[in-house]
């Protein structure tokens, strides 16, 4: 294993100061939780985090007086969305966001957005890198914080004065003076930011952002419970290997900037070609609204939210298109929705889409024509239930086809002969009807390794002989 243990031991000592309740899953389908009888107290968090802990549960910061931070990132959660839909509803009920919502755990450690950001690994040349949001256009998580109560589909603020006179007018009014000044709410911008940074301490210093209480923190520094079983030994095999799963090829375990180890991120950014979320994917139940305008494309770095890469026409070609930031992969197991889109639904299709966009399309996309026969049915992880032989596969319909270039075509996806062009590493795109890389019990084991991400585990004092992530 390639991990700074100097540099997370003080954290991974910390396992059981959890300090919210979060249930997960480990790999054979066992409940566990972060509460404990025998639970530490509380620690005790500087004044601005506290002001910042209030103001991340105070729904009155929405325009409907409805919703807080905590509404999407929900403690329980890993500090994600409560639910498994797609995007999640704004205050006003009426409409949802464009963008699947992120877990706010592990998010100290990121750096500041760069179009030349070093990779960690000191091997693979610098690329964009860094920023929050999506796309990176946040430059801090006081910067990210903000940006979600201005946003008409999320908490739906008219403008920073109607923030700003909520927290004015709240309990915790007295506190944020006393933390940030007599005269704070005199200067509206002031305050805003102010607010800002108090959610940024809370979420630097609140040691339930970055809990490192799963099973593999156990088992990277060999404590008691942190032993992997034979299939997720075998999975974090398959997630280093450079020939087959590649998962680390961006998913980096090792040291980054900060001195942060096993965040399971590079911070960089990838065009993956994950399927459009419209109604082209039969009884899809949330397809994002703004979908239904063919003419909309959420293309991450190039935008429709970040404007600084935008293409100078929308038939010119851009490098960064389509590209999304990489997240953490820590308490991945605990979703219910992936992707920037959250088109896909459970850890089995992702790994099963990554395996198999490239030979076998038809899973994952709509048919462009009719083709010739019966329809045949797909796997049943698959977005398309059917397929018909012969038809015409609209790959990559989430960009348009100009920006289709930018497309990631490494491993596990474009590996082996075939395709329609050779990559820069000298390997070429699979080509649809060739066999997947992964085989099916390989994206088990690696399914079952991705189990033992999730924070609040506890080992029990009789380890299972059963279950699908044990032998």
């Amino acid at each position: 294993m390639n991990l700074a243990t100097d540099k997370l031991a003080p954290l991974a000592m910390a396992l059981s100061a959890a300090l919210l309740a979060l249930t997960a899953c480990d790999g054979n389908g066992h409940a566990v939780t972060a509460n404990s009888a025998s639970a530490p107290r509380k620690q005790v968090l500087s004044a601005r985090a506290q002001v910042g802990e209030l103001a991340f549960f105070d729904k009155n910061l929405s325009s409907g007086r409805n919703m807080s931070c905590a509404s999407c990132h929900d403690p329980q959660y890993a500090y994600g969305p409560p639910n498994s839909i797609s995007v999640q509803l704004g205050s006003d009920i009426k409409q949802t966001g464009a963008r699947a919502v992120p877990s706010l755990r592990y998010k100290e450690s990121t750096p500041a957005f760069s179009e030349d950001a070093p990779n960690p690994d000191g091997v693979t040349s610098n690329s964009p890198g860094g920023g929050f949001m999506w796309d990176g256009r946040a430059t801090t998580l006081a910067a990210q914080a903000g940006m979600p109560l201005l946003n008409p589909v999320e908490m739906n603020n008219s403008s920073k004065d109607a923030v700003v006179k909520a927290v004015q007018n709240g309990a915790y009014a007295g506190q944020f003076k006393q933390v940030f000044g007599a005269d704070i709410f005199d200067n509206t911008d002031a305050a805003f930011d102010a607010l800002g940074t108090a959610i940024q301490a809370l979420e630097t210093e609140d040691l339930s952002f970055h809990p490192y209480s799963s099973k593999y923190d156990l088992y990277v520094f060999n404590k008691i419970g942190g032993v992997l079983t034979p299939a997720e030994r075998r999975g974090e095999v398959l997630f280093h290997s450079t020939g087959v799963a590649n998962c680390s090829g961006c998913h980096y375990t090792g040291a980054n900037f900060n001195g942060n180890s096993g965040l399971m991120t590079d911070f960089t950014y990838q065009a993956l070609g994950a399927p459009r979320n419209d109604r082209s994917i039969p009884n899809n139940p949330d397809p994002i609204p703004a979908n239904d305008d063919p003419k909309y494309f959420d293309m991450g770095l190039c935008g429709p939210f970040r404007t600084d890469y935008m293409p100078a026409t929308p038939g010119t070609a851009h490098p960064y298109c389509g590209m999304f930031k990489v997240p953490v992969l820590r308490n991945v197991a605990t979703r219910g929705a992936f992707f920037h889109n959250g088109v896909l639904h459970s850890l089995e299709q992702v790994v099963n889409f990554y395996n198999t966009r490239d030979t076998n399309p038809e899973y994952w996309y709509p048919a462009k024509n009719d083709g010739t026969g019966a329809p045949q049915a797909n796997p049943v992880w698959a977005l398309q239930p059917t397929h018909v032989p012969g038809a015409a596969v609209d790959r990559f319909n989430d960009l348009p086809p100009v920006q289709q270039g930018s497309i990631d075509e490494e491993l596990p996806m474009g590996t082996g002969e075939g395709g329609d062009k050779t990559l820069a590493s000298g390997t070429k795109p699979r080509a649809p009807g060739s066999t997947p890389v992964m085989t099916p019990q390989q994206i088990a084991d690696l399914v079952c390794f991705l189990g033992t991400l999730s924070d609040g585990y506890q080992p029990s004092s009789a380890p299972s002989a059963s279950g699908r992530c044990v032998k």
